[in-house]
């Protein structure tokens, strides 16, 4: 089933000359976990904040083309017809906290307290989410006295008990560190297993090529490729667009390791039994 629909989409902000989304097109099933990947200035946050609607009725600008959020026009959608759809997970916590809760608790029940769901739901979800994202000892802490990885799954959490059928998170592990980035992706991939369909704008690739069904590489406001991580990451081509190689893909290269679709491996485990299985043929 068709949960995103992305029709070739332009976009040029106001007082601008160039496009910065130029003719996207690409589908999202439900349940898949979609990486978006390029360059600083390649389009990734724009097409972000147009997937939720942001671009073109919050930043206006020349705007031509289809985004579809399950067969609803995002670009002609009330707000409230999106936010049981898609809610989205910015860079910077700053940006989505309200700052008008004294509790971690209170700051992720309020999305649901605002659209009306009954007291034991509310608690239910803001449990879950706490547990899902390994904040649940800070409940009752005020949300600007934690950390900023704290921060971040705080806002994460936030969105996620809102219980939208598709998240796009826009760098949301930038200020991680490694064992917070491994949450939050092994959240996204409980997320998606309940059926949830997320995207991801994300630098660290070796996370997307491990947890992402397909790569959504992007240059210069053009969409470069859309497959299988395998498949983007065997890409010849890639230094050229200034992206590096998942670590893994990097030493398979330099050892001429292919597996025998052709295609390098990506993730350590496909690795590991490549190499294998070339030790039992020696």
């Amino acid at each position: 089933m068709v949960k995103i629909s992305v029709e070739h989409l332009k976009y040029m902000y106001p007082m601008t000359e160039n496009l910065v989304l130029d003719d996207i097109s690409f589908q999202v099933e439900a349940g898949e976990i979609i990486g978006i990947v390029g360059t600083n200035g390649a389009g990734k946050s724009t097409l972000c904040q147009a997937l939720v609607g942001l671009v073109p009725n919050f930043y206006k600008g020349r705007y031509g083309g289809r985004v579809l959020i399950d067969g609803i026009e995002a670009a002609k959608a009330e707000s409230g017809e999106l936010v049981s759809k898609i809610g989205i997970v910015f860079q910077n916590p700053f940006t989505q906290i309200t700052g008008s809760k004294l509790t971690v608790f209170e700051e992720i029940a309020f999305g649901p307290e605002n659209i009306g769901l009954p007291r034991k739901e509310i608690l239910e979800r803001v449990e879950h989410a706490m547990e899902l994202l390994d904040i649940a000892d800070y409940r009752k802490r005020n949300p600007f006295q934690l950390s900023g990885g704290q921060m971040q799954r705080m806002a994460i959490a936030s969105i996620i008990a809102m219980r939208p059928e598709i998240i796009v998170f826009d760098e949301p592990t930038s200020q991680l560190d490694p064992q917070g980035s491994e949450e939050v992706f092994r959240a996204i991939q409980t997320l998606s297993e309940e059926g949830m369909t997320i995207l991801v704008v994300e630098h660290k690739i070796e996370k997307l090529a491990r947890y992402c069904d397909k790569i959504l590489l992007m240059h210069k406001g053009c969409m470069v490729d859309f497959d299988v991580p395998e498949k983007v990451f065997s890409n010849g081509k890639l230094e050229s667009y200034q992206m590096d190689y998942p670590v893994f893909t990097k030493i398979c290269r330099e050892l001429c390791l292919k597996k025998t679709d052709g295609l390098y491996p990506v993730t350590l485990e496909d690795t590991c039994r490549l190499v294998r299985g070339r030790k039992e043929y020696e």
